[in-house]
């Protein structure tokens, strides 16, 4: 069964200007939480094909590689590892989308597409996890926002921060 997990986000810069910074697959360490390295892996920078290592650490990485790609709103990456998915998953993907909010501000949405493996088993295990799985997109949300906004890496204790001064 196909899980899906989606978080949005108000960012306070116009669309084109969070373009810019989205379609430059090779920023993903300065936003995503966990990732120190990411490493452009073809010879494609950007668009369909495009691929990309992103690091945990010196040598544990997932590829991501764009399967889909809509000029100025957004693209959706395929997790994997060679040719097997990407850990623990049957398959993966994750969407970035972004729309125009008027006022110089921009929505994103982010969205982990995921199968997990072993049958009912599987199923059973990917929908415990979702609540883990909406956390840590929603993290992924806001670090893009406080990255593209104040235009320096998110650190841990920035994203601690704003997510103590913002609790819902």
């Amino acid at each position: 069964m196909t899980q899906e997990v989606n978080a949005k986000v108000l960012i306070d810069i116009p669309l084109f200007a969070a373009w810019e910074k989205l379609k430059d697959i090779s920023l993903a360490h300065n936003y995503v939480p966990g990732i120190v390295k990411t490493e452009i892996v073809s010879e494609q920078l950007q668009g369909i094909g495009a691929s990309r290592y992103v690091y945990r650490n010196k040598s544990s990485y997932i590829q991501e590689t764009v399967e889909e790609w809509q000029d100025g709103k957004g693209f959706l990456i395929r997790l994997h590892k060679g040719e097997k998915p990407a850990p623990p998953f049957k398959n993966a993907w994750f969407r970035y989308a972004l729309t125009d909010s008027g006022s110089g501000q921009t929505e994103l949405s982010t969205t982990l597409i995921y199968e997990m493996p072993w049958g009912a088993v599987g199923d059973w295990l990917g929908a415990r996890m979702a609540k883990f799985v909406q956390s840590t997109i929603a993290d992924v949300a806001v670090s893009m926002k406080l990255y593209y906004e104040r235009e320096e890496p998110t650190t841990p204790a920035t994203l601690k921060i704003y997510k103590a001064q913002h609790k819902q």
